[in-house]
């Protein structure tokens, strides 16, 4: 890393997902190893004749601080990343900032797709006068980086990375490149996504991308369990607050860690088959832009979606790029625990792994019953793993639909 080139601090944390409201209640279920898939509660499967009729859904009540009027000019989508904003930024101390030095960047992979399809039906159903005057502001995918920057006041620029399942942590990495250009001293980066909906659970189902086990979909999601037959759709948003390492300092504030490297490769190879080809040259690029050294790493969150051929790839990939220097990991999936969040996953995993850096400490990857001897690295496997003390580096893995491919390192404090 160049001397002279400033270290990014993650001073804030807020999220709604299904493990929790906040992120005290998150952390909390996460290591007491929580599984949040649960059989839909409606008619969808006997109305549409779904194949999986399950999901992780956020918790109740988690977008209850919303007044009536904000929740009804917000897409779910961009209700749970007001309001994970509005934590992120209150942890961080709402900082004194310039509105020229603040940025916002938050990614989605599906955007808002709950307004796109309702107002479909309103059109179908009602006719083209019916339909929602604020439909274009609450469906369009920037809607809320827009929005938040328009809370905030934040001028140095509102950015959107859509790259599906990968959108979250290439936010991350984005915000981590305004603070070192130079264009803002602080950004709120993260990710959102609200596509808990007949028409994608179908899609999804018909590619075989989601796990089958309708009659016990609790532990459905289990990576590495030689049974993982897929993944469990979640939903949910998570914002953090980066911030040059000088004006952190400069106002006191707590850090919880550092974003301290980001890679970012594409396959070009195959629209849903993963390459690790690519997956090793973005975590290769993201630990000498860290410059740290393969065995300073000691946990991955990984991508770890538990499909049959993805989570064994990964880490063999991992392994690649690190030289095979691997026995110091543990890693983990928190996937088995929250489902898969798709534009928020790599998101919310960024606060994962900034905690894990925090309290060294890796959350557990629940559902495993019988480890997939194929596995090349230690798992955090049903119980959560202490992390060695001192300077520990945490890498996280977020790859995308198109071969999107996108590795973070965070870095104790």
């Amino acid at each position: 890393m160049s001397a002279s080139r400033s270290r990014v601090a993650v001073t804030g944390l807020g999220t709604v997902n299904p493990l929790g409201g906040d992120v005290a209640s998150t952390w909390k279920a996460a290591l007491s190893g929580t599984s949040t898939a649960r059989t839909l509660d409606n008619d969808w499967k006997e109305r549409y004749g779904l194949s999986v009729d399950f999901a992780c859904q956020v918790v109740p009540g988690a977008v209850d601080s919303l007044t009536r009027p904000e929740a009804k000019k917000l897409d779910p989508s961009g209700q749970y990343s007001m309001v994970a904003a509005r934590e992120a930024w209150a942890d961080a101390g709402a900082p004194e900032v310039e509105p020229a030095r603040l940025g916002v960047v938050v990614g989605t992979g599906i955007g808002g797709i709950w307004t796109t399809l309702d107002q479909w039906d309103v059109v179908r159903e009602r006719g083209a006068r019916r339909v929602n005057p604020f439909t274009v502001p609450m469906l369009m995918a920037n809607s809320s980086s827009a929005q938040i920057s328009m809370e905030l006041g934040a001028q140095a620029g509102a950015h959107t990375p859509v790259s599906a399942c990968a959108s979250g942590s290439e936010a991350v990495a984005l915000g981590m490149s305004m603070i070192r250009d130079g264009r803002a001293d602080v950004v709120l980066v993260g990710g959102t996504e609200a596509c808990i909906h007949p028409m994608t659970l179908a899609a999804f189902a018909n590619i075989r991308a989601l796990s089958g086990r309708v009659d016990d979909p609790e532990h459905a999601s289990r990576p590495y369990d030689v049974d993982r037959d897929g993944f469990v759709l979640g939903e949910g948003a998570a914002i953090l607050v980066l911030e040059s390492e000088e004006h952190a300092a400069a106002r006191g504030a707590r850090v919880y860690a550092y974003a301290a490297g980001r890679g970012m490769a594409a396959d070009a190879h195959h629209i849903s088959a993963p390459s690790a080809d690519g997956q090793a040259r973005a975590v290769r690029e993201a630990i000498d832009d860290a410059d740290v050294s393969a065995k300073d790493i000691v946990h991955v969150n990984a991508h770890g979606t538990s499909t049959p051929l993805g989570d064994i790839g990964e880490l063999n990939a991992v392994g690649a790029a690190l030289d095979g220097v691997t026995d110091q990991i543990v890693v983990t999936s928190t996937k088995s625990m929250t489902g898969h969040l798709m534009g928020g996953a790599g998101a919310l995993e960024s606060i994962f792994s900034t905690l894990a850096a925090h309290h060294r400490l890796s959350p557990p990857t629940v559902n495993i019953e019988n480890l997939d001897p194929a596995t090349p690295m230690r798992i955090a496997q049903n119980a959560p793993v202490d992390l060695p003390g001192g300077e520990v580096a945490v890498l996280n893995n977020a790859f995308g639909f198109g071969g999107h491919d996108i590795a973070l390192v965070f870095t104790s404090v």
